[in-house]
């Protein structure tokens, strides 16, 4: 099963990283997020054509907890780093509970177009109800949405939701600039945590690591895990 290095990562607390702290963590989560985005490329950027194989999710401005394949490595002094090695014992009946700040969606064919077109499960629920009882019904149907699809996400990757114990944190849309010129990247995020039941620990294992959902890049995906007592 895969195995890889989850970190606590936060900016240093002494004066010359300070001095520069606002340009590394502006102000505002999505310019936050934006910043992260690139910030944390410094510690896994070994080489130019290097792809993400990290997860990671703001706990604080400039400071994140990061899931990797690879060991974080702070060639400029940066940041102050805790890692250890992310390799989960679990076999098939482990009971966990978890925490997940994903960008969940649904792939919807649309008439007329080769592709199909993505859609943010919360905003595709609530579009099917009419306009006037969406305020009202929109716990229920975020609630209703986010099990929908972790259960779905359980069959594909080795888990058993357990519905019941599932709660609903946070749902927000972030709007992350793009390059100038080309507007804001726009999506939902919602934050949750509950209880599952691994099923098959050879799924579990590097679903873990590949993360759960869109937005990676942009502190979504990372799945935090831990006994149930």
């Amino acid at each position: 099963m895969s195995a890889g290095f989850l970190s606590r990562i936060s900016l240093r607390q002494d004066a010359s990283v300070q001095a520069i702290a606002r340009l590394l963590v502006p102000q505002g989560e999505s310019n936050q997020h934006k910043a992260a985005h690139h910030l944390l490329w410094v510690l896994f950027g070994d080489t130019p054509d290097r792809k993400r194989d990290f997860l990671w999710r703001q706990t604080d401005p400039g400071c994140f907890l990061v899931l990797s394949a690879r060991e974080p490595v702070d060639t400029h002094g940066l940041f102050d780093i805790e890692s250890q090695v992310f390799a989960p014992r679990l076999k098939d009946g482990s009971r966990l509970g978890f925490m997940l700040r994903a960008n969940a969606t649904l792939d919807r064919k649309c008439e007329g177009r080769a592709r199909s077109k993505r859609h943010d499960i919360v905003m595709d629920a609530l579009y099917h109800i009419p306009k006037e009882q969406r305020a009202h019904a929109r716990d229920g149907v975020v609630q209703q949405a986010i099990t929908s699809w972790l259960l779905r996400q359980g069959q594909r990757t080795g888990f058993a939701l357990q519905p019941d114990a599932l709660s609903v944190q946070g749902c927000d849309v972030l709007r992350v600039a793009r390059e100038a010129g080309q507007g804001k990247a726009t999506f939902g995020v919602v934050n949750v945590t509950g209880a599952l039941c691994v099923t098959d620990p050879a799924l579990f294992v590097p679903a873990l690591m590949h993360g759960f959902g869109r937005a990676k890049a942009f502190g979504c995906g990372l799945m935090l895990i831990r006994r149930a007592l």
